[in-house]
């Protein structure tokens, strides 16, 4: 059952995602700014950081199957989000195989991967033609506050959920789990 738990906490993330921006105050979103938010992709960072062990990519399976997710349930094209989930979630899983994993190198992998994944959605569906939005407009109005708010769930989920998934890390490598 334990197994489950992961994924279902990905799958809440997901769908509540679809709902964030209602809840948002009516001038953010009648603004110029976008706000897009990746909740299950932060999640998924913290999955990278505090569960994967150097020899799993527990991230990156998740990142793939996620962002499949996410391209069926919200956007008209497969692909984008799953490449773009998987990459990062692979690149911060090498990454803290150099740093120590605790809250600051936390919201800086954080950040990187944000930046990363959405950056690498942006051009793919540049190329495809499915946005048409200038770089510096695209960096103003959606990079920065998209991150910036993804960074606030990152704040409120960090105290959550890091010991739990350090817990059943730990779990998963004494064999006490069906992690």
């Amino acid at each position: 059952m334990k197994r489950l738990l992961i994924p279902f906490i990905l799958f809440i993330l997901l769908t509540v995602e679809g709902v964030a921006l209602d809840i948002l105050p009516v001038s953010l979103i009648k603004s110029d700014l976008i706000f897009v938010p990746h909740w299950d992709f932060v999640f998924i960072i913290l999955i990278a950081i505090f569960y994967d062990r150097e020899d799993t990519y527990f991230s990156v399976f998740y990142g793939l199957l996620f962002g499949l997710m996410t391209d069926i349930v919200y956007t008209g094209v497969l692909g984008p989000y799953m490449f773009s989930y998987a990459l990062s979630a692979y690149m911060v899983h090498g990454l803290i195989k150099l740093l120590h994993a605790n809250f600051v190198v936390t919201i800086i992998l954080a950040i990187a991967g944000l930046l990363m994944a959405d950056i690498f959605i942006n051009v793919i569906f540049s190329v495809t033609s499915l946005a048409d939005i200038s770089w510096w407009d695209y960096v103003i109005k959606r990079l920065l506050p998209t991150v910036g708010a993804n960074m606030v769930f990152l704040l409120a989920a960090y105290p959550i959920a890091v010991n739990p998934l350090t817990k059943w890390k730990k779990e998963r490598s004494s064999g006490k789990s069906g992690f």
